[in-house]
């Protein structure tokens, strides 16, 4: 048995919204949304967060919600058929997908809003020492790492955008 085929995998705070529907969903080829995020799939408000992230989808994806060991555990067993884009909203739960076993081979960055402690990278990126760690584990890893709003935009290195920030 082949591995499981991840079409994408995007970080975006917002995790799944329209723009992922039109933009991504469409640019990938994806037929399954796994929104990889321990708040979404077990949290207190998991079924709250739930229900707007399908309606994002339109119908159009299959979605999944599940906590990032659960992703580890069970991608192995996706179907052949089965375009997977997965979906986190930190590079942190991403390397841990990494290091888990997940076959991820490239990160798409999106939305990293700015906090306390981030400094901005890109227009839509700011990061603290803990992304770019997380980044750096995901580099080590073979994983490809860029920065991306749009498919129409040139994908630009994460680490590389974040020393030319410091």
């Amino acid at each position: 048995m082949t591995g499981p085929q991840i079409v994408w995998t995007r970080i975006d705070e917002r995790l799944l919204h329209g723009q992922i529907r039109i933009t991504w969903g469409k640019h990938s080829e994806a037929n399954l949304i796994l929104v990889a995020n321990d708040e979404a799939a077990e949290g207190p408000n998991a079924a709250f967060m739930q229900a707007g992230m399908k309606a994002s989808a339109g119908g159009e994806y299959a979605v999944r919600f599940f906590s990032i060991q659960k992703t580890i555990d069970v991608i192995h067993k996706a179907s052949p058929k089965q375009k997977i884009f997965i979906l986190c909203n930190n590079p942190t739960d991403v390397a841990r997908l990494v290091e888990g076993g997940v076959p991820i081979t490239h990160c798409n960055v999106g939305n990293m809003h700015y906090h306390d402690g981030k400094r901005q990278i890109a227009k839509t990126v700011s990061v603290d020492k803990t992304d770019i760690l997380a980044f750096e584990k995901m580099v080590e890893k073979g994983v490809t790492c860029t920065v991306q709003n749009t498919p129409d935009q040139t994908p630009i290195n994460v680490l590389e955008l974040a020393k030319t920030a410091a």
